[in-house]
């Protein structure tokens, strides 16, 4: 089965890097993130919102891995073929590296024509600090931290657990996703009923969020600095993000660039000072989203490989353990 699982990811990928997410398709997520907000309008009020938010986290994952695991049994008892076609499908739609390199290539172009007011606009698409203000290297800061952060959540993190469970974990993963991004707030509203979303969030990202920083260093040599610097500058300043996994990427691209990340942000005019990571031996520029997008590109080409190197194992170890075994 897990060479199946290998298979359906890699034809994930490829459908993902030639596909994308249309936007006029039906997506899984957007049906999940209705689920979401219906429950969220009838849960998240009087007492009790913390147990009520495990409630829904748990009842929003269980259906979905209910409804998953239902389809994928259905295609494979009608044939090997039919299974990894409708797995690989499932997968493609966990994963965004597409939608994330082209939403970054929306801040790039009109920054590199100087329009920057096009250019505030398409950052707030993707972010949720205020742009409105925001020069050319805080405008670029913004689109490489989406890229460097999200190159986890929104793949790496996805085809690990489609590597441990096929498609119905990617997809578990991805509305555990959902729930964070839609309630793991910690403002009044969701500052409880939120809280088992975003906890879990962490979890399930805890281990691939770190593969995928050091996977972005093994595969791409820093422009500035000398490997040994780098690695430091990783394990030095992962840590300092209020996420315990976001650092893990933003600070490895920092690291690469020559960059510095962080820093002052403004949310509805609140300001949030969030640690810097990285050094800045150069200042930030528009063409440091282009090599974002490429570290994006061999960071997750990398992650497949060690997939299939995994998953490979794996297998002949349990295939070995099976036929070795005295019971």
């Amino acid at each position: 089965m897990m060479i199946y699982h290998l298979i359906a990811i890699s034809i994930a990928y490829i459908i993902d890097r030639l596909v994308g997410d249309p936007p006029h398709w039906p997506h899984p997520v957007r049906w999940i993130g209705t689920l979401i907000s219906f429950m969220e309008k009838r849960l998240n009020h009087g007492k009790n919102r913390r147990l009520k938010g495990v409630a829904m986290l748990l009842f929003v994952l269980l259906t979905v891995l209910f409804f998953v695991l239902l389809l994928i049994k259905i295609f494979y008892q009608i044939h090997p073929i039919a299974g990894i076609a409708i797995e690989s499908m499932v997968i493609a739609a966990t994963i965004a590296q597409k939608s994330l390199k082209e939403a970054a290539l929306d801040v790039h172009a009109p920054l590199e024509e100087g329009n920057l007011t096009e250019a505030r606009m398409k950052l707030s698409y993707i972010v949720g600090r205020d742009t409105d203000t925001l020069n050319e290297s805080e405008i670029a800061r913004g689109a490489i931290e989406t890229v460097a952060e999200n190159t986890s959540d929104g793949v790496t993190a996805p085809l690990f657990w489609a590597l441990i469970g096929g498609a119905p974990l990617a997809m578990v993963y991805r509305a555990t996703n959902t729930c964070d991004s839609m309630a793991g707030y910690l403002n009044e509203r969701f500052k409880d009923f939120g809280w088992a979303s975003a906890k879990w969030d962490d979890v399930m990202n805890w281990i691939p969020s770190r593969i995928t920083g050091i996977l972005m260093l093994v595969g791409t040599k820093p422009l500035r600095i000398e490997y040994s610097r780098a690695w430091k500058i990783l394990f030095r300043d992962a840590k300092k993000h209020p996420s315990p996994n976001s650092g893990w990427g933003e600070a490895a691209v920092a690291a690469i660039l020559g960059i510095q990340l962080g820093g002052i942000n403004y949310y509805k005019g609140v300001v949030s000072n969030r640690a810097k990571m990285g050094e800045p031996l150069v200042p930030i520029q528009a063409n440091h989203i282009l090599l974002a997008n490429n570290i994006l590109d061999k960071t997750v080409f990398l992650f497949l490989v060690l997939l299939w190197i995994g998953g490979i194992f794996v297998e002949f170890a349990f295939t070995w353990f099976k036929s070795a075994a005295p019971f």
